[in-house]
């Protein structure tokens, strides 16, 4: 198996890593994910990861707390779900990385462009924990942001439904799934694919955004591979 792309980041969310539990980790999810980035990286492309934390926090539903402290709590829980995937990946026997936006060096490196970059190149799997470091900001735009850090040619937006809908497919049985988009459609139309900030990040850099569903692990390898899943936004 060949990748069509030589350097990628990939979005997970943390719900993800919960399965069916819907909080914490489910271990066969989390070994199911990994075993499939491990086989994209033996392809030989590189892989950059960016990981949510809701299924520890959702700093949007803390109530009454500090937006800032809230946001700094969902960074650290980002935190974790990194350590969890670097140490199943490791078990795999795949060379992975751990770099995070705010020092904890007894945990992880600090996130330092070119470190990242060398690290990439020299096969190993890069994942980048405490979002953006900054409060106010998604990991959606953490992804846009290290992808147009590292140079990654493509964005893969890994998510519980097969690509993008004119409105909610869960909710509405007329939803329409979009093949391709433009950046500018998202963000014109309100499209729920990045939150809007990460969204003109992508569109300002030219980065690619491949949204496709997880629920099938292996779809990462044919995104890889450059099956026509899910929806592409360019």
């Amino acid at each position: 198996m060949e990748s069509v792309y030589k350097r990628i980041l990939l979005k997970l969310s943390g719900e993800v890593l919960a399965g069916e539990k819907g909080h914490g980790f489910d271990f066969d999810v989390l070994n199911d994910v990994c075993s499939w980035v491990k086989k994209c990286a033996e392809t030989g492309v590189q892989i950059g990861l960016v990981v949510g934390g809701g299924n520890f926090w959702r700093g949007r539903s803390s109530g009454d707390m500090d937006r800032t402290r809230a946001d700094h709590i969902g960074m650290l829980a980002t935190v974790m779900n990194s350590l969890a995937l670097a140490d199943t990946l490791e078990q795999m026997g795949v060379d992975v990385r751990v770099m995070t936006a705010i020092e904890m060096r007894q945990i992880a490196e600090p996130f330092v462009k070119a470190d990242a970059v060398r690290h990439l190149e020299k096969g190993r799997v890069v994942i980048f924990g405490c979002g953006t470091g900054s409060p106010f900001f998604s990991t959606d735009t953490t992804a846009a942001l290290r992808a147009a850090e590292i140079g990654a040619d493509v964005i893969f937006k890994a998510t519980n439904v097969d690509g993008v809908y004119d409105k909610d497919p869960n909710k509405f049985d007329d939803a329409v799934k979009y093949d391709t988009l433009s950046h500018t459609e998202v963000l014109s139309k309100g499209l729920k694919v990045m939150d809007s900030t990460a969204a003109s990040l992508c569109r300002d850099n030219n980065i690619p955004i491949l949204v496709f569903n997880l629920s099938d692990p292996e779809n990462i390898v044919r995104a890889v591979k450059g099956e026509n899943i899910g929806t592409l936004v360019k």
